[in-house]
């Protein structure tokens, strides 16, 4: 379909919508839809009726599409899908053409066991329970402190410190909305089609602070001998109000560049005691792929998994400056075309 076709459809679409739609708080838009948040980092938001209206709207859209349409508004351009460039283009025709192991290992329930082979256990969040349907008795079995997941998507995270200050009534209504999204919808990531969602708990990780330890985001790329190319996008106080991420190469020099919408620190965080341990396991978790972001804790020097991501930002992640997105793109090899 012809570049003026896409931006045709993308009008049309944002006009029926408007044309049933008032003010809400949100996106320029009138939206504040599941993207932002699996790009931010944020919990999934409510839906309201403006928003379920344009999602039914989208439904109608093929991927390829849908996914040019999206790419228009968060990146600034119409992608090329035959022939991509940038790292965002090449992170697309993943979405629309996944190896088959990324379903299981995009699993957050079921990676865990590739984990276990390829780091050790010692290197998994304890896991407290994954029940086939969350109950009242589940609910009372918990510690007092715990975290909320949902396997099947980015986002599902719901921390809680105390019990006492939260309800099973509250979890419940909250893990039957993620249960309830289907993350393909999103952004057209058609592995996660396949992943059958669940809810599940796991140890709260907390530094000898008593705070959420910061979480490294590893982009690892192959193509040249030894360990992978690295980098890090270090995320700080991701659930406080003063987040920032700030991108770092495997020798911890700083880099100007910011992923996403996190803003880079003021006074850059210091390089980690246990950074080559970091290293070590994004390397060895990276080795049978030419390219996965490996996602990592690493409180009081240990170094726990969080999940592997191999179609980041859904192939809508903002660089800045933005000629980065042409540079990754060059280290990202895809040669499937659509």
């Amino acid at each position: 379909m012809p570049i003026t076709d896409y931006a045709q459809a993308n009008e049309a679409l944002n006009a029926s919508a408007a044309r049933k739609e008032t003010a809400v708080p949100g996106n320029a838009d009138g939206t504040h839809d599941v993207l932002h948040d699996h790009i931010v980092g944020d919990p999934v938001p409510s839906q309201s009726a403006v928003r379920r209206m344009k999602e039914k709207a989208k439904l109608i859209l093929p991927d390829t599409l849908f996914l040019s349409i999206l790419h228009r508004k968060c990146i600034g351009r119409y992608p090329k899908l035959v022939n991509p460039a940038t790292f965002n283009e090449k992170i697309l025709q993943r979405n629309l053409r996944p190896d088959p192991r990324y379903v299981r290992l995009t699993d957050k329930l079921t990676v865990r066991e590739y984990v276990a082979e390829k780091l050790g256990e010692d290197h998994l969040i304890p896991l407290i329970a994954a029940p086939d349907a969350f109950t009242r008795e589940v609910f009372d079995s918990l510690p007092d402190a715990f975290v909320m997941k949902a396997n099947h998507g980015s986002t599902f995270v719901e921390i809680v410190r105390n019990k006492s200050e939260t309800t099973f009534e509250r979890l419940s209504q909250l893990a039957e909305k993620w249960l309830a999204t289907s993350f393909y919808r999103v952004a057209r990531e058609r592995h996660y089609r396949r992943i059958e969602p669940r809810i599940f708990f796991e140890a709260l990780l907390l530094d000898h602070n008593g705070c959420i330890p910061a979480d490294f985001k590893v982009h690892c790329f192959r193509g040249h001998a030894g360990r992978p190319l690295m980098y890090v996008l270090l995320i700080t106080d991701r659930f406080g109000n003063h987040t920032h991420g700030d991108v770092f190469d495997a020798q911890w020099r700083h880099l100007d560049v910011m992923i996403g919408p996190y803003t880079r620190s003021a006074v850059p965080p210091p390089r980690p005691d246990n950074l080559e341990a970091i290293l070590k396991a994004a390397a060895i978790m990276a080795e049978d792929f030419d390219y996965v972001r490996v996602d990592l804790y690493a409180p009081d020097n240990r170094v726990y998994f969080g999940e592997l991501t191999f179609t980041p930002g859904a192939g809508v992640l903002p660089f800045t400056p933005d000629h980065i997105d042409y540079e990754w793109g060059k280290l990202l090899d895809v040669s499937t075309s659509i």
